[in-house]
């Protein structure tokens, strides 16, 4: 589903066929999950595509490689360059874009001083779907941001949703809901979480979640149209007291939560600030919003 013979992907400086790319078995990432990735979204707007924050997206790209010692001398503009003409030779305007830097052929556990640079795109649906969610509360905490940079997208710290997500699943669930080192909600296995209370908003502050950047669209576009929202720490009883609950992410968009474990939220979707959000947030991506601001 992500390829066939024809697409094309961006490999160390060239544009190749996606089949002839080949990753060497000695690289530190297969063996140590030490390597960096984004995941970025085109849409296919009145202009043609456009990739939604991709600066953004880079940055935050070139942060990882640089918390993570990996070698990467490319620029955002330069990654947006490369972007878009992988969109264009794919012949993709609606599409998720995923850089990934590997890093190279060293068995010690010193970065290597070698790194590959990898950047692909497919078409690919909301990743969570459109329907409300099961969730289910897992086991697994969010890591420790004493144990490595919880804010770098690093490969091999995906092992823990993994665990999570499989968790959730095997029980009938739709996705798993981690909490911090303290007990506090963090987020979902590839997410951010938001909850609705009384008619305001709140959400985890950065420090043990992912600081995601639809995560902070969503709040830039709470305080644009009047939503009152707030980051601060809670509890999973008081989550499981809220009115409603969504998550936010760039594979995920917005996505609202029917149920956690046994309780399910009493609040109709369609009369939350999350459905609001969803809505104005796919206006935003698309330039809509863009367009009523300068009419």
């Amino acid at each position: 589903m992500y390829f066939n013979e024809e697409t094309v992907i961006f490999y160390n400086g060239k544009f190749i066929k996606a089949e002839d790319a080949k990753e060497n078995p000695y690289g530190q990432s297969l063996h140590y999950g030490n390597g960096v990735f984004e995941g970025i979204r085109a849409y296919n707007t009145v202009n043609g595509a456009k990739i939604f924050k991709p600066y953004e997206h880079y940055k935050r790209l070139k942060y990882g490689a640089e918390v993570m010692n990996i070698p990467f001398n490319y620029s955002e503009e330069e990654l947006t360059k490369i972007s878009y003409e992988l969109l264009e030779r794919n012949g993709l305007k609606d599409a998720y874009i995923r850089p990934l830097i590997t890093t190279g052929v060293d068995m010690s556990l010193k970065t290597s001083s070698q790194s590959n640079l990898l950047i692909q795109c497919w078409e690919w649906g909301k990743y969570m779907g459109d329907k409300l969610l099961r969730v289910k509360t897992s086991k697994f905490q969010r890591p420790n941001p004493n144990s490595c940079f919880v804010e770098a997208k690093v490969t091999g710290h995906y092992v823990n949703s993994v665990l999570s997500t499989n968790e959730a699943k095997n029980a009938g669930y739709d996705e798993a809901l981690l909490l911090d080192m303290n007990g506090n909600v963090a987020e979902c296995s590839g997410a951010n979480i938001f909850m609705q209370k009384d008619g305001k908003l709140q959400t985890p502050p950065k420090g043990h979640i992912m600081a995601g950047i639809t995560r902070a669209t969503i709040i830039d576009l709470c305080r644009e149209v009047g939503i009152s929202v707030e980051e601060k720490h809670f509890t999973l009883d008081e989550l499981k007291d809220a009115d409603a609950c969504f998550f936010t992410g760039t594979a995920a968009e917005v996505v609202g939560l029917a149920s956690l474990d046994d309780y399910k939220f009493p609040m109709n979707w369609k009369d939350t600030h999350g459905y609001r959000l969803m809505n104005l947030y796919k206006e935003e991506v698309l330039g809509l919003r863009l367009k009523e601001k300068t009419a």
